[in-house]
């Protein structure tokens, strides 16, 4: 296993169960557990605003009695003065036994992961990858369904900047009969990159689709998204998209008895708070379930760290570049733009995974 945590697909599918495994019988055994990271540290470095993720985190620390330290926001941090992603890890792993990272900068916890030893879990790094919540929301499925395949998954709302669609596709994409529902208008379409190189990859069913209407009646697990504002460079475009779609009491009367709905939250109005009452809502049941598998992947990687695999770095292009905003080397000019090639020889930035771009062309 690798030392840290960027993606989902740095875990194997027998790894994931493993840690399910594991979180179900830290929920059936609380106390064998409440030992085991004593004197150890976990660093929550949170340059943008989180409830759910950072506080399950530093429960999930204190309930293995282990201690926390960390920032809730840049402006507390020397980010503030300028400081880098690398420069502020390199400081930190001097206290800290593992680090839990969020950054509104795409590709930012693997600066940190590649100038460190102690392991780094990405909590979530802008519209990129969010995997500690896929291992909320696979805990919860398998609690909820009793397995991970032969699965109908509707994703429906903002997928082409919600990092927990793109996280929860590539895992549910290796089990097998799993058969994914693109619910979305057309301009928050699922990104070409997880269309290609995760499910056609992969070789996984797929549909995509404008109405939830329609979806409904064919979903095992609805997963609802909010349209992030803080994602779009547009006040105008999220205005208009921002209540694409509402789950509400009338539109679950056609959806199977045994749905499961899922939601990383938070949410603004996408799920009416009548459908709370109805018992296939299970977006509360995921925030706590999302303590225990981080509990569980806390002590894999404390366990694990010292002889785990390195993370491989990228190639450098002469004249190729990245143009992604939102990555972390357009904010941090002194990182070297590094790529590798995907599917059919696609090259991609190596921090944020775009398309890279030679001479002014794709």
């Amino acid at each position: 296993m690798k030392k840290d945590l960027i993606d989902i697909l740095d875990l194997t599918t027998q790894q994931i169960d493993e840690l399910i495994d594991t979180a179900q019988d830290i929920i059936a055994h609380p106390d064998a557990y409440a030992e085991r990271c004593r004197r150890k540290k976990i660093a929550t470095l949170f340059y943008e605003p989180s409830t759910r993720t950072r506080l399950s985190f530093e429960a999930a620390m204190l309930d293995l009695g282990g201690e926390v330290l960390g920032f809730s926001e840049a402006s507390s941090s020397s980010a503030s003065k300028g400081e880098s992603v690398a420069d502020t890890a390199r400081v930190v792993a001097c206290f800290a036994d593992i680090i839990a990272m969020r950054h509104p900068k795409e590709g930012a916890p693997l600066v940190a992961a590649r100038n460190i030893d102690i392991p780094v879990i990405n909590a979530g790094d802008g519209g990129h990858f969010h995997p500690t919540q896929t291992l909320a929301d696979l805990l919860t499925i398998k609690r909820e369904k009793g397995r991970l395949t032969g699965l109908t998954v509707g994703l429906c709302g903002d997928l082409k900047y919600g990092r927990t669609v793109h996280s929860l596709a590539a895992a549910m994409a290796r089990y097998e009969g799993t058969h994914f529902v693109l619910i979305s208008p057309k301009e928050l379409a699922m990104p070409e990159q997880i269309v290609s190189e995760v499910l056609q990859k992969e070789g996984v069913s797929f549909e995509v689709t404008a109405s939830l209407e329609e979806a409904m009646p064919k979903l095992d697990i609805l997963y609802m998204t909010r349209v992030q504002k803080e994602r779009f460079d547009s006040e105008e475009e999220y205005r208009r998209l921002k209540d694409s779609y509402i789950l509400t009491p009338e539109k679950l009367q056609t959806a199977q008895s045994g749905l499961a709905v899922l939601h990383p939250l938070p949410r603004v109005n996408e799920i009416a708070v009548a459908v709370d009452a109805d018992p296939r809502a299970c977006y509360f049941k995921q925030v706590q379930n999302g303590k225990f598998i981080r509990m569980a992947l806390i002590l894999k990687l404390l366990q694990n760290a010292p002889s785990a695999t390195k993370r491989p770095e990228g190639d450098l292009y002469p004249g190729v570049r990245c143009e992604n905003p939102r990555c972390i080397c357009a904010a941090e000019q002194e990182l070297p733009a590094r790529f590798y090639r995907g599917r059919e020889g696609i090259l991609r930035c190596d921090w944020c995974g775009t398309r890279a771009v030679r001479g002014g062309r794709a």
